[in-house]
């Protein structure tokens, strides 16, 4: 559906960068989200009728998952553990994008049983609803895609990630290569270094080119993201994770991340405020405290740019002196 993603040079704290332009893949699929929800548009899924998932109400898997389930006709139930006020009457970004495209967005805390769902994760919350709820008897009607797209499906499309990334290593001749990106469920960083391992190994260039795939934890800290990869991946296949020190609250609003996110766009590329800042943030971290100057660099975009209708007015009103 979407052609390879380019790379492009970027100029970052003083040294050259390349960025995987994942954020260009498609006007409808971009970044991670394009490549976890890859398998769903080439296989047969003819027997489903009903897409269930959850997250958040800004979340750049919403929007990812309505054009998704319009393009194959589905019906798009999309649970959510709350919808702030502001979004509710003055629907943008992703939300809105993701209603007109017919995504039937429900509160949790609104259903007629909700008190059996008080105090659950909302992973824990969906497991019931799924098996409960009157409307999700037929299960093999049913597609349900956990939150952030963290399920095996996901390696499909992050397996031609990663040959995308070898070959484009091996068209420069670039024997050292770091891959580095930021993770939520760490879903797309655990199976790419997986995938580079093994097609290295496949293609007998584990002697040739030594190929890194470094990330940092945008939820929850190292340790949940540890967790995440278990669930996903043997140890041997766990990607490296690296930290700056802060430990960052998903989609809470913080001055270095704003600050972080203009720095990054004055490149001309127009980087996400969830994801992007924190991974630059650790990024510059790692590079200025590491003896890395020889490495090459290859920062995977996250996109999800269209979020940034909602992100931006909630930092232009929390910062508005730093506009």
């Amino acid at each position: 559906m979407f052609s390879i993603s380019p790379v492009q040079a970027m100029n970052f704290d003083g040294r050259s960068i390349y960025i995987k332009r994942d954020d260009l893949l498609h006007a409808d699929f971009s970044g991670n989200k394009a490549r976890k929800f890859y398998h769903f548009l080439h296989h047969d899924y003819s027997h489903v009728t009903q897409l269930v998932a959850s997250g958040s109400a800004q979340a750049n898997s919403l929007y990812s998952l309505s054009v998704l389930a319009k393009l194959q006709g589905w019906k798009f139930d999309y649970y959510v553990s709350h919808i702030n006020t502001f979004l509710l009457q003055h629907p943008q970004g992703n939300y809105a994008a993701a209603i007109q495209n017919g995504a039937n967005i429900i509160d949790v805390s609104h259903l007629a049983d909700a008190e059996n769902l008080q105090g659950m994760h909302l992973d824990d919350a969906m497991q019931y609803i799924v098996s409960s709820h009157p409307n999700y008897t037929d299960k093999n009607q049913l597609l349900f895609i956990p939150e952030g797209g963290r399920c095996g499906y996901a390696e499909t499309g992050i397996t031609q990630l990663a040959t995308e990334i070898i070959q484009w290593a091996q068209d420069r001749r670039l024997n050292e290569l770091m891959v580095f990106l930021p993770s939520g469920t760490g879903t797309t960083a655990a199976y790419l270094n997986k995938q580079i391992i093994q097609q290295l190994t496949q293609l007998s260039l584990t002697e040739v080119f030594a190929i890194e795939v470094l990330t940092c934890s945008t939820v929850g800290g190292d340790k949940y993201l540890r967790q995440q990869f278990s669930q996903l991946v043997d140890e041997i296949y766990f990607p490296r994770i690296i930290n700056d020190g802060h430990k960052y609250h998903f989609g809470k609003l913080s001055q270095r991340c704003f600050d972080m996110w203009k720095t990054v766009c004055q490149s001309g590329i127009e980087f996400e405020l969830l994801y992007d800042p924190v991974g630059f943030l650790v990024l510059q971290h790692y590079l200025n405290s590491q003896a890395v100057s020889a490495t090459n660099v290859l920062y995977i975009h996250q996109g999800g740019a269209l979020g940034n209708k909602t992100m931006l007015p909630r930092y232009q009103r929390k910062f508005p002196h730093s506009v």
